[in-house]
Protein backbone atom coordinates (compact mmCIF):
# COMPACT_ATOMS: atom_id res chain seq x y z
CA UNK A 1 0.00 0.00 0.00
CA UNK A 2 1.19 3.55 -0.82
CA UNK A 3 2.55 5.37 2.00
CA UNK A 4 1.30 8.75 2.22
CA UNK A 5 2.26 11.49 4.84
CA UNK A 6 0.13 13.44 6.62
CA UNK A 7 0.77 17.82 7.17
CA UNK A 8 -0.66 20.00 9.60
CA UNK A 9 -3.48 22.17 8.11
CA UNK A 10 -2.63 25.66 7.19
CA UNK A 11 -4.71 27.21 4.52
CA UNK A 12 -3.40 28.83 1.42
CA UNK A 13 -4.69 31.27 -1.07
CA UNK A 14 -7.52 30.13 -3.09
CA UNK A 15 -6.17 29.11 -6.86
CA UNK A 16 -8.83 31.35 -9.12
CA UNK A 17 -8.69 28.05 -11.74
CA UNK A 18 -8.81 25.04 -9.05
CA UNK A 19 -12.67 24.51 -8.64
CA UNK A 20 -12.16 20.85 -7.42
CA UNK A 21 -11.10 19.63 -3.63
CA UNK A 22 -8.14 16.87 -3.95
CA UNK A 23 -5.30 18.93 -5.37
CA UNK A 24 -4.41 22.06 -3.38
CA UNK A 25 -4.86 23.54 0.19
CA UNK A 26 -8.46 24.93 0.46
CA UNK A 27 -8.10 28.18 2.35
CA UNK A 28 -11.53 30.08 2.58
CA UNK A 29 -13.27 27.06 0.76
CA UNK A 30 -12.57 24.63 3.66
CA UNK A 31 -13.95 24.55 6.82
CA UNK A 32 -13.39 23.44 10.22
CA UNK A 33 -13.93 19.30 9.17
CA UNK A 34 -11.07 19.85 7.80
CA UNK A 35 -7.84 18.64 10.09
CA UNK A 36 -5.06 18.14 7.83
CA UNK A 37 -3.45 17.06 4.35
CA UNK A 38 -2.69 14.11 2.76
CA UNK A 39 0.25 14.87 0.48
CA UNK A 40 0.76 12.55 -2.57
CA UNK A 41 3.42 14.06 -5.11
CA UNK A 42 2.42 17.58 -5.83
CA UNK A 43 -1.38 17.11 -4.42
CA UNK A 44 -2.69 18.30 -1.46
CA UNK A 45 -5.86 16.53 -0.52
CA UNK A 46 -8.09 17.56 2.63
CA UNK A 47 -8.08 15.45 5.16
CA UNK A 48 -11.78 14.96 6.52
CA UNK A 49 -12.35 14.96 10.97
CA UNK A 50 -15.12 12.38 11.59
CA UNK A 51 -16.41 14.50 14.59
CA UNK A 52 -19.55 15.96 14.47
CA UNK A 53 -19.22 19.65 16.53
CA UNK A 54 -21.43 22.32 17.68
CA UNK A 55 -20.82 24.32 14.30
CA UNK A 56 -22.07 21.13 12.57
CA UNK A 57 -25.40 20.92 14.78
CA UNK A 58 -26.05 24.32 14.65
CA UNK A 59 -25.71 24.36 11.00
CA UNK A 60 -27.97 21.20 10.60
CA UNK A 61 -30.38 23.25 12.40
CA UNK A 62 -30.39 26.15 10.15
CA UNK A 63 -31.56 24.17 7.29
CA UNK A 64 -33.92 22.24 8.78
CA UNK A 65 -35.45 25.26 9.88
CA UNK A 66 -35.41 26.18 5.97
CA UNK A 67 -32.47 28.48 6.41
CA UNK A 68 -29.77 28.93 3.69
CA UNK A 69 -30.39 25.60 2.41
CA UNK A 70 -29.41 26.11 -1.04
CA UNK A 71 -25.99 27.54 0.36
CA UNK A 72 -24.77 24.60 2.63
CA UNK A 73 -22.71 22.60 0.52
CA UNK A 74 -19.06 21.77 0.72
CA UNK A 75 -16.68 21.68 -2.65
CA UNK A 76 -17.00 18.56 -4.75
CA UNK A 77 -13.89 16.45 -5.39
CA UNK A 78 -11.61 14.07 -3.54
CA UNK A 79 -11.51 14.08 0.21
CA UNK A 80 -9.18 11.41 2.59
CA UNK A 81 -10.73 10.04 5.86
CA UNK A 82 -7.81 8.79 7.78
CA UNK A 83 -4.71 7.04 6.22
CA UNK A 84 -5.92 5.32 2.61
CA UNK A 85 -3.81 4.54 0.61
CA UNK A 86 -3.74 3.09 -2.96
CA UNK A 87 -5.95 -0.11 -2.03
CA UNK A 88 -8.41 1.78 0.42
CA UNK A 89 -12.34 1.81 -0.73
CA UNK A 90 -13.97 4.99 -2.48
CA UNK A 91 -16.98 6.19 -1.00
CA UNK A 92 -19.24 8.52 -3.41
CA UNK A 93 -21.46 11.26 -1.97
CA UNK A 94 -22.89 14.64 -2.66
CA UNK A 95 -22.26 17.65 -1.69
CA UNK A 96 -24.81 18.54 0.43
CA UNK A 97 -23.59 18.89 3.80
CA UNK A 98 -25.57 17.61 5.53
CA UNK A 99 -25.75 14.49 4.02
CA UNK A 100 -21.45 15.02 3.76
CA UNK A 101 -21.65 15.23 8.05
CA UNK A 102 -24.04 12.55 7.92
CA UNK A 103 -21.60 10.15 6.21
CA UNK A 104 -18.64 11.16 8.12
CA UNK A 105 -19.55 10.71 11.64
CA UNK A 106 -20.02 7.04 10.83
CA UNK A 107 -16.36 6.95 9.53
CA UNK A 108 -14.51 7.21 12.70
CA UNK A 109 -11.34 4.63 12.41
CA UNK A 110 -11.72 4.09 9.05
CA UNK A 111 -9.23 4.86 5.95
CA UNK A 112 -10.92 5.46 2.76
CA UNK A 113 -11.42 7.88 0.29
CA UNK A 114 -14.43 10.77 -0.21
CA UNK A 115 -15.70 11.38 -3.94
CA UNK A 116 -17.95 14.33 -3.42
CA UNK A 117 -19.89 15.38 -6.72
CA UNK A 118 -21.40 18.26 -7.44
CA UNK A 119 -24.98 17.92 -6.85
CA UNK A 120 -25.88 21.73 -6.63
CA UNK A 121 -26.21 21.38 -2.59
CA UNK A 122 -29.04 18.68 -2.97
CA UNK A 123 -29.32 15.27 -0.99
CA UNK A 124 -28.39 12.34 -3.01
CA UNK A 125 -31.97 10.78 -3.32
CA UNK A 126 -33.22 13.82 -4.31
CA UNK A 127 -30.41 14.82 -6.72
CA UNK A 128 -30.84 10.99 -8.04
CA UNK A 129 -34.21 12.00 -9.12
CA UNK A 130 -32.85 15.26 -10.65
CA UNK A 131 -29.92 13.93 -12.22
CA UNK A 132 -27.49 15.89 -10.78
CA UNK A 133 -26.22 12.65 -8.97
CA UNK A 134 -25.85 11.13 -12.20
CA UNK A 135 -23.20 9.23 -14.59
CA UNK A 136 -22.31 12.26 -16.16
CA UNK A 137 -21.32 13.72 -13.09
CA UNK A 138 -19.76 10.92 -11.66
CA UNK A 139 -17.72 10.65 -14.93
CA UNK A 140 -16.40 14.16 -15.20
CA UNK A 141 -15.73 14.03 -11.10
CA UNK A 142 -13.35 10.99 -11.91
CA UNK A 143 -11.42 12.70 -14.66
CA UNK A 144 -11.18 16.24 -12.73
CA UNK A 145 -10.01 14.35 -9.38
CA UNK A 146 -7.55 11.83 -11.52
CA UNK A 147 -9.09 9.22 -9.12
CA UNK A 148 -6.95 6.82 -10.97
CA UNK A 149 -3.50 8.43 -10.00
CA UNK A 150 -4.60 7.77 -6.53
CA UNK A 151 -6.10 4.44 -5.98
CA UNK A 152 -4.93 1.32 -7.86
CA UNK A 153 -8.70 -0.87 -7.48
CA UNK A 154 -11.44 0.33 -9.95
CA UNK A 155 -14.40 0.55 -7.66
CA UNK A 156 -16.53 2.81 -6.21
CA UNK A 157 -19.53 2.22 -3.32
CA UNK A 158 -22.04 4.40 -4.55
CA UNK A 159 -25.59 4.74 -2.20
CA UNK A 160 -28.27 2.57 -2.71
CA UNK A 161 -30.38 6.13 -3.08
CA UNK A 162 -28.60 7.56 -5.63
CA UNK A 163 -29.60 3.97 -7.99
CA UNK A 164 -31.91 5.85 -9.60
CA UNK A 165 -29.79 8.90 -11.37
CA UNK A 166 -26.06 6.22 -12.15
CA UNK A 167 -26.19 3.50 -14.74
CA UNK A 168 -23.41 1.11 -14.01
CA UNK A 169 -22.74 -0.35 -17.19
CA UNK A 170 -22.62 3.43 -18.63
CA UNK A 171 -20.21 4.23 -15.31
CA UNK A 172 -18.14 0.82 -16.09
CA UNK A 173 -17.78 1.71 -20.51
CA UNK A 174 -17.01 5.73 -19.83
CA UNK A 175 -14.48 5.59 -16.68
CA UNK A 176 -13.40 2.17 -16.67
CA UNK A 177 -15.11 2.38 -12.50
CA UNK A 178 -17.66 -0.53 -11.10
CA UNK A 179 -20.28 0.91 -9.15
CA UNK A 180 -21.04 -1.11 -6.10
CA UNK A 181 -23.72 -0.26 -4.68
CA UNK A 182 -23.93 0.24 -0.67
CA UNK A 183 -26.49 0.43 2.07
CA UNK A 184 -29.08 2.77 2.24
CA UNK A 185 -28.12 4.47 5.96
CA UNK A 186 -24.62 5.98 6.07
CA UNK A 187 -24.40 3.95 9.66
CA UNK A 188 -24.51 0.61 8.14
CA UNK A 189 -21.18 1.75 6.26
CA UNK A 190 -18.98 0.03 8.57
CA UNK A 191 -20.22 -3.32 9.00
CA UNK A 192 -20.85 -2.89 5.30
CA UNK A 193 -17.19 -2.85 4.51
CA UNK A 194 -16.62 -5.57 7.60
CA UNK A 195 -18.59 -8.25 5.55
CA UNK A 196 -16.55 -7.64 2.09
CA UNK A 197 -19.07 -5.14 0.74
CA UNK A 198 -22.06 -7.29 1.02
CA UNK A 199 -25.24 -6.69 2.17
CA UNK A 200 -27.20 -8.06 4.21
CA UNK A 201 -32.03 -7.39 3.19
CA UNK A 202 -32.05 -4.71 6.72
CA UNK A 203 -28.75 -2.74 4.50
CA UNK A 204 -31.14 -2.49 1.35
CA UNK A 205 -34.71 -1.38 2.97
CA UNK A 206 -36.04 2.07 2.76
CA UNK A 207 -37.70 2.74 5.97
CA UNK A 208 -39.66 6.11 6.40
CA UNK A 209 -40.53 5.59 10.24
CA UNK A 210 -41.96 8.25 12.86
CA UNK A 211 -38.60 9.89 13.25
CA UNK A 212 -37.63 10.67 9.75
CA UNK A 213 -40.93 11.55 8.71
CA UNK A 214 -41.05 14.36 11.96
CA UNK A 215 -37.72 15.43 10.35
CA UNK A 216 -38.95 17.55 7.35
CA UNK A 217 -41.91 19.31 9.80
CA UNK A 218 -39.82 22.12 10.99
CA UNK A 219 -39.10 23.39 7.72
CA UNK A 220 -42.63 23.02 6.53
CA UNK A 221 -44.00 24.83 9.47
CA UNK A 222 -41.02 27.85 8.65
CA UNK A 223 -42.14 27.78 4.96
CA UNK A 224 -45.94 28.15 5.91
CA UNK A 225 -45.87 31.34 8.01
CA UNK A 226 -47.86 33.62 5.58
CA UNK A 227 -50.65 31.01 5.73
CA UNK A 228 -50.03 31.28 9.79
CA UNK A 229 -50.03 34.96 9.14
CA UNK A 230 -53.31 34.60 6.84
CA UNK A 231 -54.85 32.34 10.00
CA UNK A 232 -54.63 35.03 12.29
CA UNK A 233 -55.58 38.02 10.25
CA UNK A 234 -58.97 36.14 9.28
CA UNK A 235 -59.14 35.48 12.86
CA UNK A 236 -59.68 39.05 13.95
CA UNK A 237 -61.70 39.55 11.17
CA UNK A 238 -64.10 37.06 12.46
CA UNK A 239 -64.66 39.26 14.99
CA UNK A 240 -65.52 42.28 13.78
CA UNK A 241 -67.72 43.96 14.63
CA UNK A 242 -66.29 44.02 18.35
CA UNK A 243 -69.55 43.15 20.13
CA UNK A 244 -69.39 41.21 23.26
CA UNK A 245 -67.92 37.87 22.47
CA UNK A 246 -65.66 39.00 19.86
CA UNK A 247 -62.23 38.05 21.46
CA UNK A 248 -63.75 34.39 21.85
CA UNK A 249 -64.77 34.34 17.86
CA UNK A 250 -61.44 35.61 16.50
CA UNK A 251 -59.69 33.17 19.02
CA UNK A 252 -61.74 30.52 18.05
CA UNK A 253 -61.40 31.02 14.04
CA UNK A 254 -57.56 31.53 13.88
CA UNK A 255 -57.21 28.60 16.41
CA UNK A 256 -58.67 26.57 13.98
CA UNK A 257 -56.94 28.06 10.87
CA UNK A 258 -53.69 27.91 12.29
CA UNK A 259 -53.92 24.55 13.41
CA UNK A 260 -55.03 23.33 9.91
CA UNK A 261 -51.92 24.71 8.47
CA UNK A 262 -50.10 22.94 11.53
CA UNK A 263 -51.88 19.69 10.46
CA UNK A 264 -50.54 19.92 7.67
CA UNK A 265 -47.41 20.94 7.93
CA UNK A 266 -46.75 18.68 11.25
CA UNK A 267 -49.68 16.16 11.42
CA UNK A 268 -50.07 15.07 7.77
CA UNK A 269 -45.89 13.14 7.83
CA UNK A 270 -46.88 12.01 11.47
CA UNK A 271 -50.10 9.95 10.56
CA UNK A 272 -49.45 9.58 7.18
CA UNK A 273 -49.39 5.75 6.98
CA UNK A 274 -52.22 5.95 8.85
CA UNK A 275 -54.92 8.21 6.95
CA UNK A 276 -56.77 6.42 4.27
CA UNK A 277 -56.36 6.43 0.44
CA UNK A 278 -52.89 6.30 -1.01
CA UNK A 279 -53.53 9.47 -2.33
CA UNK A 280 -52.05 12.43 -0.60
CA UNK A 281 -54.14 14.88 -1.43
CA UNK A 282 -57.52 13.01 0.04
CA UNK A 283 -55.56 12.09 2.54
CA UNK A 284 -54.73 15.67 3.86
CA UNK A 285 -58.67 16.34 2.77
CA UNK A 286 -59.65 13.65 5.11
CA UNK A 287 -56.99 14.86 8.09
CA UNK A 288 -58.31 18.86 7.75
CA UNK A 289 -61.96 17.64 7.51
CA UNK A 290 -61.50 15.96 10.91
CA UNK A 291 -59.26 18.64 12.57
CA UNK A 292 -61.84 20.88 11.47
CA UNK A 293 -64.91 18.90 12.94
CA UNK A 294 -63.59 18.68 15.66
CA UNK A 295 -62.32 22.29 16.83
CA UNK A 296 -65.69 23.37 15.52
CA UNK A 297 -67.35 20.82 17.98
CA UNK A 298 -64.94 21.84 20.61
CA UNK A 299 -65.42 26.03 20.38
CA UNK A 300 -69.38 25.07 20.07
CA UNK A 301 -69.28 27.75 16.56
CA UNK A 302 -72.48 27.82 14.57
CA UNK A 303 -72.90 25.70 12.02
CA UNK A 304 -72.98 27.70 9.17
CA UNK A 305 -69.00 28.87 10.68
CA UNK A 306 -68.07 25.81 10.95
CA UNK A 307 -68.98 24.02 7.66
CA UNK A 308 -67.11 27.03 6.35
CA UNK A 309 -64.29 26.04 8.39
CA UNK A 310 -64.28 22.82 7.76
CA UNK A 311 -63.92 23.28 3.68
CA UNK A 312 -60.83 25.67 4.43
CA UNK A 313 -59.13 23.10 6.39
CA UNK A 314 -59.66 20.68 4.26
CA UNK A 315 -58.14 22.06 1.07
CA UNK A 316 -55.09 23.27 3.33
CA UNK A 317 -54.05 20.17 4.67
CA UNK A 318 -54.56 18.56 1.19
CA UNK A 319 -52.35 20.99 -0.30
CA UNK A 320 -49.90 21.00 2.14
CA UNK A 321 -49.70 17.26 2.17
CA UNK A 322 -48.49 17.22 -1.12
CA UNK A 323 -44.73 19.16 -0.09
CA UNK A 324 -44.06 15.61 1.30
CA UNK A 325 -44.69 13.37 -1.71
CA UNK A 326 -40.90 13.84 -2.79
CA UNK A 327 -40.38 12.86 0.84
CA UNK A 328 -41.66 8.94 0.35
CA UNK A 329 -40.71 5.73 -0.50
CA UNK A 330 -43.91 4.70 -2.70
CA UNK A 331 -44.34 7.71 -5.17
CA UNK A 332 -43.25 9.18 -8.08
CA UNK A 333 -42.26 12.42 -10.00
CA UNK A 334 -44.17 11.66 -12.07
CA UNK A 335 -47.53 10.58 -10.17
CA UNK A 336 -46.58 13.50 -7.38
CA UNK A 337 -46.74 15.82 -10.32
CA UNK A 338 -49.87 14.75 -11.75
CA UNK A 339 -51.67 15.16 -7.63
CA UNK A 340 -50.56 18.38 -7.34
CA UNK A 341 -52.25 19.35 -11.06
CA UNK A 342 -55.11 17.77 -10.20
CA UNK A 343 -55.85 19.43 -6.43
CA UNK A 344 -54.88 22.83 -7.35
CA UNK A 345 -58.22 23.91 -8.73
CA UNK A 346 -60.32 21.54 -6.08
CA UNK A 347 -58.02 22.89 -3.02
CA UNK A 348 -58.82 26.83 -4.67
CA UNK A 349 -62.46 26.56 -5.10
CA UNK A 350 -62.76 24.62 -1.54
CA UNK A 351 -60.69 27.68 0.24
CA UNK A 352 -62.69 30.07 -1.62
CA UNK A 353 -65.94 28.64 -0.84
CA UNK A 354 -65.05 27.93 2.61
CA UNK A 355 -63.87 31.36 3.24
CA UNK A 356 -67.63 32.65 1.75
CA UNK A 357 -69.25 30.81 3.39
CA UNK A 358 -68.15 31.34 7.00
CA UNK A 359 -68.05 35.35 6.37
CA UNK A 360 -72.00 34.63 5.26
CA UNK A 361 -72.67 32.82 8.12
CA UNK A 362 -70.81 35.55 10.72
CA UNK A 363 -72.59 38.47 8.91
CA UNK A 364 -76.12 36.90 9.42
CA UNK A 365 -75.66 36.81 12.88
CA UNK A 366 -75.91 40.32 13.20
Amino acid sequence: MQQVRVRPFAPLAKKSQDRVAGFRELGSDGGPWIEGYLSIGRRSIPKVSTRIDRRDRLGALRVRLGFGRDRYRILPGLYAVGSPGTDSPVLVSANYKLSFDTLRRELGGLDLWLLVIDTKGVNVWCAAGKGSFGTAELVAKLGQCRLGDIVAHRELILPQLGAAGVSGPELRKESGFRAIWGPVRACDIRAFLAAGKKKTQAMSRVNFGLGERLLLAPIEVVHAWPALLAALGLGFLAGLPFAPGWIGRSLSVAIILAGSVLAGAAGFPALLFILPTRSFSIKGAFLGLLWGALASWAFALPLGLAAGLCLVSSAVVAWLGLNFTGSTTFTSPSGAAKEVERTIWPAAIGTGAGLALAALSTALRF
